[in-house]
C-alpha cells in the first residue's frame, strides 16, 4: 500500500474510501491486468486458426509480455499467488480459481482440435492442457527469476512437439 501512496500521491484513506479494502483494490488491479496484457491468452487462443498455432502465439507473448524490460517480471496472477501473506486465503483461492480457469480454456481449445479433426480422437486434451498450463506458469516463475528471454523461447519448440504425438 506504501508504494501505491508514493506512486499516486494521495493519501491511503483515499485508495480505501474508493475501492473500500485492499482486496477489492487488489482484485480491480488483476482485472484491469486480464483486460489489458495479461489476456494475452485468450486472444491467443480464440483468434488464432489452429490450437497449435493458438498455443505458440499464447506462449510466445506470455515471454514477450513476462520479460518486458523495465517492467514487472513474470504474470500479475501467478506472481501474486506466491506473494500473499498468511490470512489471505480468500485471495489465494481467487487466484487458483484463475489459473484453472486458464487451464480449462487450453482443455478447451483442445478438445476443438480434437472435434475439428486437427487431433486425433483419443488425445488426451487434459493431459495437454495441464502441461501447457503448467509450462505458461513456469515461464511467468522462470521469467521472474531471471531466466533470459532467448531460453525461455528455446522451451516452446520443444513444448509444441506434445502435439505430434498427443496419446
Amino acid at each position: 500500500m506504501s508504494d501505491l501512496v508514493a506512486a499516486l500521491g494521495i493519501a491511503s484513506a483515499r485508495i480505501y474510501a474508493a475501492f473500500g479494502s485492499k482486496e477489492a483494490l487488489f482484485r480491480e488491479a488483476i482485472a484491469l491486468y486480464e483486460a489489458r496484457e495479461g489476456g494475452f491468452a485468450d486472444r491467443a487462443l480464440a483468434e488464432e486458426l489452429t490450437a497449435r498455432e493458438a498455443i505458440a502465439r499464447m506462449l510466445r507473448d506470455a515471454v514477450e509480455i513476462y520479460t518486458r524490460p523495465g517492467q514487472p517480471q513474470g504474470c500479475m496472477v501467478v506472481s501474486a499467488a506466491t506473494n500473499c501473506s498468511a490470512g489471505n486465503d480468500a485471495v489465494l483461492a481467487w487466484l487458483a480459481k484463475h489459473r484453472r480457469a486458464r487451464t480449462a480454456s487450453l482443455i478447451a481449445r483442445l478438445r476443438k482440435a480434437v472435434k475439428d479433426g486437427e487431433l486425433p480422437a483419443q488425445t488426451d486434451v487434459e493431459m495437454l492442457g495441464d502441461c501447457f498450463a503448467a509450462l505458461l506458469h513456469g515461464l511467468s516463475v522462470q521469467a521472474r527469476d531471471g531466466v533470459p528471454k532467448r531460453r525461455l523461447l528455446a522451451l516452446i519448440p520443444p513444448a509444441l512437439r506434445l502435439l505430434d504425438h498427443p496419446g
